[in-house]
């Protein structure tokens, strides 16, 4: 089966890479319902997912860029199989074997295997900043993931998950390590939480393909809940007036894109 990526809503992928499937971020409540963002703050989701857990194909991997209501909730904690490694930070790790899960925490640049015959799919976590400040304090840790895909030991593709990061110097030092990278997918939004933004707006989206340069980005994570302040549209009108000309591919709920 050729390599895709489904979307499901929010920051909720399925990434088929080779004979592995991955989900990310699972988040799976309904239009209407709230999300627990942490420090009795909530918000209601404006989209409805595609898939829920009982749609789901048998996962190999679960990848987790923190813990945060819109991105593992409620109903991820009741209905995934919890016997699926979930590759995360390392206080989130924590608190999900508390709740029974495989969680496997990864310190920054540290990474996770798992082969099949000649295959195997490497997970590498990445420096991310959620917020700055006092915000630093309040949000949890966040790590971007690099999954790298080989097969005989060849580097057959690289996926690079931002997370809810901001941009900055730390994706400098992705770039210093991992220039080449062929899919990056891109958690936008301008996510604002107490009169601050914690997740990058159009203009820090298109700072983040001039510092990483990935071959295609896809945005994810700009209109499932009412803290998202920064539409796609705006991230698109200036990807539009660059004068690079980066491949950003825009997916709807459900829809699945092959990665050729």
């Amino acid at each position: 089966m050729a390599d895709s990526l489904t979307f499901v809503g929010n920051a909720t992928t399925l990434l088929r890479i080779g004979s592995f499937t991955v989900l990310t971020d699972p988040n799976f409540l309904h239009k209407g319902q709230r999300a627990y963002l942490g420090k009795g703050l909530w918000s209601r989701r404006l989209k409805e997912p595609a898939l829920q857990p009982e749609d789901l194909p048998q996962l190999d991997i679960v990848v987790l860029s923190h813990l945060h209501g819109d991105h593992f909730d409620r109903i991820a904690r009741r209905r995934l199989d919890r016997a699926v490694p979930v590759v995360t930070t390392e206080p989130a790790a924590q608190r999900l074997r508390r709740w029974g899960f495989a969680a496997e925490g990864l310190p920054v640049w540290e990474r996770y295997d798992q082969s099949r015959g000649n295959e195997s799919l490497t997970i590498e976590a990445l420096p991310g900043i959620h917020g700055r400040g006092v915000m630093a304090k309040l949000l949890p840790p966040v790590m971007g993931s690099l999954l790298t895909h080989r097969v005989g030991g060849e580097v057959q593709r690289r996926i690079y998950l931002s997370g809810d990061t901001l941009t900055g110097d730390h994706l400098d030092q992705i770039r210093e390590r991992h220039p080449e990278i062929d899919v990056a997918v891109v958690h936008l939004g301008g996510t604002r939480i107490l009169f601050a933004t914690v997740t990058m707006d159009g203009a820090q989206g298109l700072d983040f393909l001039n510092r990483i340069r990935p071959r295609l980005a896809i945005p994810v994570h700009y209109d499932d809940y009412r803290v998202m302040r920064s539409p796609l549209s705006d991230f698109l009108a200036r990807v539009h007036t660059s004068p690079h000309p980066w491949q950003v591919t825009t997916m709807n709920r459900g829809e699945t894109l092959p990665l050729a």
